[in-house]
């Protein structure tokens, strides 16, 4: 079982280049009920089209901003999505209290996966590999043969 990182959805929502072309390939050989999304990854995107609303100037901005959120809002609700529960709090507060390096988000997605026992796909590696005995993986690097 597989977590989509934030990153790795953007690329799907942007659904060009090789980068996204890796990573579909490799999604190609697995069911999609194999593959989930965190609350945290709904919560860093929902942020990030807040704040570029908040910044739009114009009507054409706005419909930009909006569209993006609809489109947000239409795709987490076809996932499977994780939540941010007892257990992954319990991690998130111990990895906290380890002094873990990584940004707050990233650590909630890391908690939500050591909490579920699951691998998260992502490009990210630098981050995730400081959180100890997270399974991670990138599938945009190149197809698996």
């Amino acid at each position: 079982m597989f977590i989509l990182d934030t990153d790795h959805l953007v690329l799907l929502e942007q659904r060009r280049g090789f980068e996204c072309e890796n990573l579909i390939a490799r999604m190609a050989r697995h069911s999609p009920s194999s593959f989930f999304v965190t609350i945290a990854s709904f919560h860093e995107q929902v942020n990030g089209w807040n704040q570029y609303l908040s910044k739009a100037t114009t009507s054409e901005g706005a419909m930009k901003g909006y569209h993006r959120l609809e489109l947000l809002l239409s795709t987490y609700a076809a996932a499977q999505i994780l939540p941010f529960g007892s257990g992954a709090a319990e991690i998130f507060e111990d990895l906290r209290s380890q002094r873990v390096r990584v940004a707050t988000m990233d650590l909630r997605i890391g908690a939500i996966a050591l909490a579920n026992q699951m691998t998260i796909l992502t490009r990210n590696t630098i981050d995730f590999g400081r959180i100890p005995n997270l399974l991670f993986e990138d599938w945009t690097t190149s197809p698996m043969t």
